[in-house]
Order: C-alpha cells, then sequence, then structure tokens
C-alpha cells in the first residue's frame, strides 16, 4: 500500500489553477474621487479704506494626454492538500516483465479557493454535491494494469485503461472529450513511471547519479517537461538514500479544443526550486518513504470567448509518499 499526500495533484491542480483567477476575482476597490475644484472667489465687500483680497486660484485643468490605468483586482489564493492511497498487487511474472494491478483505495481533498472551499473524504460520510467531489468520488476503486520491465525499470504498457476512464465519464459525462483527450496510453505511462524510476539500473557507489526525463502531455491542457537527477547518498539507518533534484517547464497546448471552455494561448511557466529525498528499504525492494518540495512560478494567457485574461502564478508544492504493508485507510 502507498499513502500519497500532495498540495497539488496533477490534471487537477492545472484545471483549477486556471480556472480560479478567471471565476474568483474580488470585486474592484472603488477608485478615490477627484478632488473638487477650488470655490470661486467671492467680490469683495465695500469697507473703510480696505485692501481687494486676491481671489482664490481656480483648480487647474488636468494636462492633455494624461493615461490612468484602471485594473480589476484579480489576486486569488488557492490552498489544496489530497491524499491518495494506492495499492499494487503482482499478477504476474513473465521473465523480466511483472504485471501489476495499480487500484485507488481512498481520496481525501481540502480545497480552498479564494475562501470557496470544496473538501471530500471517500473514507467519511459524504453531504457535498459539488461536481469536483463527485469526480474525486469516482476514483475510488478505479484501477488499471501495468507491464513492468524490471531490467529497465521502464513500463512497457497499459492495460485496461479504457475501463478507468469510463469510470470517470460516468461520474461526469461532460468531461469525457476531455479525458478522451489527455488519457491516452502514454500519459498512463508518464504518469506512473517516474514511481518505478527512482532506483538505478545498476549498483552506484555514494555520490553517483542517474537521471530521468520525463514529458507529461495532456492535449489542450498542455504538456509538462521535467528533468530528475537522482544521487545516491548512502545509508541512513537500515536504509538507502537518495537525493532529487528536479527542473520542470509549462508549454501550452498548441490549439483551442471543444472540451474546454477556455484556450491558453501562451505561457511561461516553470519551477525555481526543486528538491527531495527517497528512502529506499533494499530488503523489502521498494521505496519506504520520499518527500519533495517544488516552486513553480510564471504566468498564463488564457482566451475564454476572445477575451483575454492574463494570470500571474506562484506555486509551491510539497509530495510526500509513505509505503506500508496495511491498507492505512482501514486502520
Amino acid at each position: 500500500m502507498m499513502r500519497r499526500l500532495v498540495a497539488g495533484c496533477g490534471l487537477m491542480a492545472l484545471l483549477l489553477l486556471v480556472l480560479a483567477p478567471v471565476t474568483g476575482q474580488e470585486t474592484p476597490k472603488e477608485a478615490p474621487k477627484a478632488p473638487a475644484a477650488a470655490p470661486k472667489a467671492e467680490a469683495p465687500k465695500a469697507a473703510p479704506a480696505p485692501e481687494k483680497k486676491d481671489a482664490a486660484p481656480a483648480a487647474a485643468p488636468a494636462p492633455a494626454g494624461d493615461k490612468v490605468a484602471l485594473k480589476w483586482n484579480n489576486k486569488v489564493t488557492q490552498e489544496q492538500k489530497q491524499t491518495f492511497v494506492f495499492s499494487w498487487t503482482t499478477v504476474k511474472q513473465e521473465g523480466d516483465i511483472v504485471t501489476l494491478k495499480q487500484k485507488i483505495e481512498s481520496v481525501e481533498m481540502a480545497i480552498d479557493i479564494g475562501g470557496t472551499k470544496i473538501e471530500y473524504n471517500s473514507t467519511g460520510a459524504q453531504t457535498s454535491g459539488n461536481p469536483l467531489a463527485e469526480f474525486f468520488k469516482a476514483l475510488v476503486g478505479a484501477e488499471f494494469t501495468v507491464l513492468l520491465d524490471t531490467k529497465e525499470n521502464k513500463i512497457s504498457k497499459i492495460l485496461d485503461k479504457d475501463q478507468f476512464v469510463a469510470k470517470l465519464v460516468n461520474a461526469n459525462p461532460a468531461m469525457q472529450p476531455l479525458l478522451n483527450n489527455i488519457l491516452d496510453e502514454k500519459a498512463f505511462i508518464d504518469m506512473s513511471e517516474p514511481t518505478f524510476r527512482v532506483v538505478p539500473t545498476k549498483p552506484v557507489a555514494k555520490g553517483e547519479t542517474w537521471d530521468l526525463k520525463s514529458s507529461l502531455k495532456l492535449g489542450p491542457i498542455g504538456s509538462y517537461a521535467s528533468d530528475y537527477k537522482y544521487t545516491y547518498e548512502g545509508k541512513e539507518g537500515a536504509l538507502d538514500k537518495i537525493g532529487i533534484s528536479a527542473t520542470l517547464k509549462y508549454e501550452p497546448g498548441t490549439s483551442a479544443s471543444g472540451s474546454l471552455p477556455f484556450k491558453i494561448e501562451n505561457a511561461k511557466l516553470e519551477s525555481t526550486k526543486a528538491s527531495g529525498t527517497v528512502l529506499f528499504d533494499n530488503t523489502k525492494g521498494r521505496a519506504e518513504k520520499s518527500s519533495m518540495t517544488m516552486e513553480v512560478k510564471g504566468n498564463l494567457t488564457i482566451d475564454i470567448g476572445g477575451q483575454k485574461t492574463t494570470v500571474d502564478i506562484n506555486q509551491t508544492q510539497s509530495t510526500t509518499f509513505e509505503t506500508s504493508d496495511a491498507n492505512p485507510s482501514k486502520k
């Protein structure tokens, strides 16, 4: 069993990140009123031998051609905490090829988008009818099968992915065009393979490194290009410690799609910091726990019905994994 806690999770995180600034704009503050013009001077009253008082100066006219910037306040703070429990079951092994079934055992999430909260916990009583919560509910029990080449630590094939996608579509039929577009076999491989590629394919000494390049393409949403560098750092107690450094760069999709209510026209979005560690149990042959923190900064230009909006993004994502023999959601 594997317990996974994330502050932003793949596809859903990106969708929320993109939509939140558009749907959660704050009411603009009232612009300061222009100062009133100085009152006209009154004619002086007659008095014995007074001097005439000067009239108060009139308000100076604004210089012609001056420009005023009028902007909406569209800053939205988004916080996410998501916990997934996955199980991996060995189906069979033929030489170096192992058939594994991955199943989503439970899902817990708490999302706050500019004060709007969405919560779901598959292990507790449910009262929310939010469509996003319904989508997460459909994830529970969903499973698919992978063929893993243990010699190269690579996934060669994904089985029964169509059944996995169908389960999500049944929960929200409107998402079918989008899910069919982005959840192809390569997307499943790119999302699953880093779990196994964290260990090297040959013996290593302390200080030695190995690399992994990954590209996750999500159709009209865009793609993530990630470069991971792993370093063997020696023993930590009975476990082997592996250091991780990474870079991530986002590229927008190449065309608009009827499956989305918006188009990401252009983007400059990449990681500024990304590092973590893995503790590997070489006796059991699995990662016992890992943690990673990544900061992502940049901006997106979103086209919604011909209206373009630029969104600045500053995101910190923390991810931890823990592995256990028993299902932690049933304790």
